[in-house]
């Protein structure tokens, strides 16, 4: 290190840091904002013995940070960038033979080792920044630890970090030692300025910056969610107040160091940043710290399958890195737009990445390196299942994956190419359909949208492809955006320029679109403009627009919204193209399903994409087996009740019911239990019957009969006999309508000289009597038949001489003849 370098608060601890790592072999360093870590460490290392001739390989989270980084410390020795410190990021390699401090951004390491597994050029691995906890961190150090533990024991891993707990890292990496540094703590006070409810973000942090800019000097460093607040917050700021410069990832690189130099002599600067500025970064000349309290991440659904920006509270570590900016070069003061009593709500960390991200990336990286069962790895924590799961059935219909999770030549080449899985598989195969492109859409989706959005935004990804091909021009287009997505496919087509294609016609955007995301392929629900159904099964609606009459699209992007999600981009596909390039994954099938409105099974033979149904027609010989299930299904739909019982059916049931009252043993005919039932006792009568009407073809009540055993059946009329023999003889029916009160309906007059009440269940239960007149009206109800005789007859007679005065009533009923005679008295006209 060269003893010119200005003096920083990490320097008394690289010591500690070249001991840790020349005996363990693997160490965390804990060290607060502007100490120096990132720019220092590196350079302090190079001439450790156990280094060699080997690199030191530094990961940044931020392409911003990496060049940034790589910049300071060239500075810092006089040297070039690509000398003895480079960097490498996507699509940008600065770095030569004798290039010793490698700086790259987190993803470029898991490529780095698909080449090179054992890592031969690299001596130490440094992970800056770890307490981001991004996704390919945390993969990074995964696999790191790997390769230190199977093939290179000699291989450092140094984990830096300015907020991170360093215990449960230090244990990761097996009991590491912890080399922490106080740093200089240069004052940073904190004021808080909540907006009035209902302020936008842009227009709160627009009012602090000027109300910074009176209060303080030097410059300003205001913290917004995105690019959209960042424009909108800097067109508030008037001229003339400071010098306003943005500062977010998709600005071009010379717009980006802008913000970094020192503000010209005699002015000043606010520099209006997303979250790319929280940590790595010194940019020079800030003392004010303005913090509009919110960030913009990623937030993937594995039930959806989607991933959409949220906008959410800033976590208390993002908070305190964000306020350290103030406090790197001099005293300073940050200004949160927040309540003090609304900060003990924030999250005290923002949960990793790796727990809410689409994890189709690392499984691929996974399956690349060789891991089928992320438990052979080491993680602070593991990926989690449901969403594991989710990516790799993801990448084996992408064909990136076999059935045993392993990775094919395919998914080999996908995991080369940077894009994302699905992005990587429409590039390859849209080749090999012989277009090129599918690099135009690739970096249209994997870049910010090129149209600013609104509530009211195009949907249709083909007004973009015009944009970006120079045919079209729209106020709302976002030139540097354009700038950017250009640039991205033109590195992505000069990759197949070395290859020749053969192809009998060239695919259309939708059908590209359609292989990068072949779940969702969506038809138009049939009658409603603007309402679809995704191949998953999700429903999902597009604003009214010429694209919302297509009979199918494809869905490029949606707010994940359920149970219906909205359609924020998305192109037409052809139903031709369809059947051409998804007839593998067609499924013909014959649908059986009771129609309630013509009470009958209707069987359609249908050819189905996942939940879309392409066609549909007359099933003409549908499996017997199937039309039964789907009239049984009919049947409990319509409920056991409706079924067209005859009243001898009736009678059978209700003295059924009466038995199993008495003993549970025998079967239940309740409603629900035979609704429950109806394959047993229903199912084998009902071949060849596909109407609810047909049902009266079958003799309801030999069917419950069938379910008493044989042996059984004379128990039944012994226990529960359908009549009762009456001395006159006649032989009239007992109602076990009530199971607990079976009844006899009987003329008073047949009951003369019987004291006793007929009973049923051998004798073990009474009947009611349901006493009649000779015209067979009530007149009384009983079930003892002696008390009747003795309290109530004389009181009935009354009534009934006058009524009936032709018949005969008794003063003694005890002593009387029983008798069935209509009218008269005994011996006298009348009949029975």
């Amino acid at each position: 290190m060269s003893a010119s370098l200005e003096p920083l608060p990490i320097e008394p601890v690289l010591p500690a840091v070249r001991e840790a790592l020349a005996g363990a072999g693997v160490a965390v360093l804990q060290a607060p904002p502007g100490a120096g870590k990132t720019t220092r460490v590196p350079l302090a290392l190079l001439d450790a013995p156990w280094l060699g001739d080997r690199r030191i390989v530094m990961l940044e989270p931020r392409r911003l940070a990496a060049r940034a980084a790589a910049q300071r410390m060239a500075d810092s020795i006089g040297g070039a960038v690509g000398g003895v410190v480079g960097y490498r990021i996507r699509r940008e390699n600065v770095t030569s033979q004798a290039t010793r401090i490698e700086v790259v951004t987190e993803g470029v390491l898991t490529r780095m080792r698909q080449t090179d597994p054992a890592l031969e050029r690299a001596g130490l691995v440094i992970f800056d920044e770890f307490h981001e906890r991004s996704i390919h961190a945390d993969l990074g150090l995964a696999l790191t630890l790997q390769t230190r533990a199977i093939l290179r024991p000699d291989l450092r891993i140094l984990v830096m970090s300015a907020t991170l707990d360093g215990g449960p890292v230090a244990a990761l990496l097996g009991n590491a030692p912890v080399v922490t540094s106080e740093g200089r703590s240069w004052p940073v006070p904190t004021v808080y300025l909540p907006p009035r409810p209902g302020t936008r973000v842009e227009a709160a942090v627009a009012g602090a910056v000027r109300q910074a800019l009176a209060e303080n000097t030097g410059d300003v460093l205001a913290f917004l969610p995105g690019a959209g607040e960042i424009r909108r917050a800097g067109a508030m700021l008037p001229d003339g107040i400071a010098e306003v410069i943005p500062l977010h990832g998709a600005l071009p690189r010379a717009a980006q160091d802008r913000a970094l130099r020192p503000s010209a002599p005699g002015r000043r600067k606010v520099v209006l940043a997303t979250s790319i500025a929280e940590t790595s970064l010194t940019i020079d000349g800030i003392r004010v710290v303005v913090d509009g309290g919110w960030s913009r991440v990623p937030r993937y659904s594995p039930r959806t399958g989607m991933t959409r920006l949220a906008t959410v509270r800033v976590s208390h570590a993002s908070a305190d890195q964000r306020r350290g900016r103030a406090g790197r070069q001099g005293p300073g003061v940050c200004y949160r737009l927040w309540s003090k009593a609304e900060d003990a709500a924030h999250l005290a960390r923002t949960p990793p990445e790796i727990l809410e991200a689409d994890l189709a990336p690392l499984a691929l990286e996974l399956a690349a390196a060789g891991v089928t069962d992320p438990g052979e790895l080491s993680w602070l924590d593991p990926p989690p299942g449901a969403a594991l799961a989710a990516a790799r059935a993801v990448l084996q219909q992408l064909e990136a994956l076999d059935r045993a999770g392993r990775i094919t030549p395919h998914g080999q080449r996908l995991a080369r190419l940077g894009f994302h899985p699905r992005l990587a598989h429409m590039v390859v195969r849209g080749h090999e359909l012989g277009s090129t492109d599918a690099c135009d859409l690739a970096a249209l989706l994997s870049e910010r949208d090129v149209l600013r959005r609104s509530d009211t935004a195009d949907a249709d990804l083909s007004v973009r492809l015009d944009l970006l091909r120079g045919g079209l021009e729209r106020a709302d287009a976002d030139a540097e955006a354009l700038r950017l997505v250009r640039a991205e496919a033109r590195l992505c087509r000069r990759s197949w320029q070395a290859e020749s294609t053969v192809s009998s016609a060239t695919p259309s955007a939708g059908l590209l679109l359609a292989l990068a995301y072949p779940d969702r392929v969506a038809q138009r629900r049939p009658g409603l403009s603007g309402r679809y159904l995704l191949r998953s099964g999700q429903g999902a609606r597009l604003d009214p627009q010429p694209l919302a009459s297509e009979p199918y699209l494809v869905a490029a992007e949606l707010d994940g919204r359920m149970p219906e999600s909205r359609i924020l981009l998305a192109l037409p596909l052809a139903r031709d193209e369809i059947d051409r390039h998804f007839a593998s994954d067609f499924v013909d099938e014959d649908v059986l399903a009771w129609d309630r409105a013509e009470r009958m099974v209707l069987a359609r033979r249908r050819r189905r994409l996942g939940s879309i149904v392409l066609d549909e027609s007359v099933a003409r010989e549908p499996d017997p087996v199937a039309v039964t299930a789907a009239l049984i299904e009919g049947v409990r739909a319509e409920g056991t009740g409706r079924l067209p019982w005859s009243q001898e059916a009736h009678r059978l049931r209700a003295r059924l019911g009466f038995m199993h009252r008495l003993d549970p043993t025998w079967p239940d005919v309740s409603d629900e239990a035979l609704a429950r039932d109806l394959e047993r006792w229903l199912g084998p009568y009902l071949a060849g019957i596909t109407r609810f009407s047909q049902l009266s073809d079958i003799d309801l009540g030999h069917t419950l009969l069938g379910q008493v055993p044989a042996g059984q059946r004379a128990r039944l009329d012994r226990w529960a006999p359908s009549h009762v023999q009456m001395p006159t003889g006649s032989r009239i029916p007992v109602d076990y309508s009530d199971p607990a009160g079976p009844a006899l309906g009987v003329r008073l007059q047949e009951l003369f000289g019987q004291s006793e009440t007929p009973t049923v269940g051998e004798g073990r239960v009474t009947l009611t009597l349901h006493l009649l007149s000779p015209a067979r009206r009530p007149v009384q109800v009983t079930r003892d038949l002696a008390g009747f005789w003795r309290k109530t007859y004389f009181e009935v007679r009354k009534d009934l001489k006058g009524r009936y005065p032709k018949h005969d009533w008794p003063d003694d009923p005890l002593a009387a003849q029983p008798s069935r005679r209509l009218s008269g008295r005994p011996g006298g006209k009348g009949g029975t």
